[in-house]
């Protein structure tokens, strides 16, 4: 008599699913994890910078163009609405920007408002990073770029940061320290 063999896929395919599952984990543990600098005083310093940057960086210029809590009642903004005069910037901007600029003022504005908040607690740290990275990229090249150097520098400086804090995380005063100590 002869045997027949029946496989079946879902079982089959049960390692493959675990190995992405734990690169997956893997990924997310490293996107909220930090790097904590040998000396806690660093971490104080880096902490200060961050909040301050991200507070500054959603007030004072997500707060213009976004409908958020702390959006001054003079821009007359109602929760999440994005100014009328920001997608017209963006669409100046030419390109992919013209074709869609509701999504990338929304997008710009939404990176600024609520990514500076994240910035400055210290949760979802890397992710929020990107988020104003790209944005003051933007800014820097299609918006800032043909007027005075001193323009740029707020922009500038916000890249800085973001960059730094893409790279290492909120360090252990941040949201996301606490967050990953509870993974662990």
């Amino acid at each position: 008599m002869s045997q027949i063999c029946v496989i079946n896929l879902a079982d089959a395919c049960q390692p493959l699913k675990t190995y992405k599952m734990i690169q997956f984990k893997a990924f997310l543990k490293f996107l909220i994890t930090p790097t904590v600098q040998k000396n806690w005083f660093s971490d104080v310093v880096f902490f200060i910078i961050r909040f301050g940057c991200g507070i500054g960086l959603s007030i004072g210029f997500g707060a213009d163009k976004f409908g958020v809590p702390w959006t001054p009642h003079s821009q007359n903004l109602n929760l999440f609405e994005v100014a009328a005069w920001f997608p017209e910037d963006v669409k100046a901007y030419g390109g992919i920007f013209a074709m869609f600029p509701i999504f990338f003022a929304w997008m710009g504005a939404f990176s600024e408002a609520v990514g500076g908040m994240l910035l400055a607690l210290g949760i979802g740290t890397r992710i929020s990073s990107f988020l104003i990275m790209c944005t003051m990229l933007v800014a820097i090249f299609l918006q800032k770029w043909n007027g005075p150097a001193w323009n740029m520098l707020p922009a500038m400086g916000f890249l800085w940061v973001a960059i730094y804090n893409l790279s290492l995380g909120s360090g252990r005063f941040g949201l996301d320290f606490i967050i990953s100590k509870k993974l662990k």
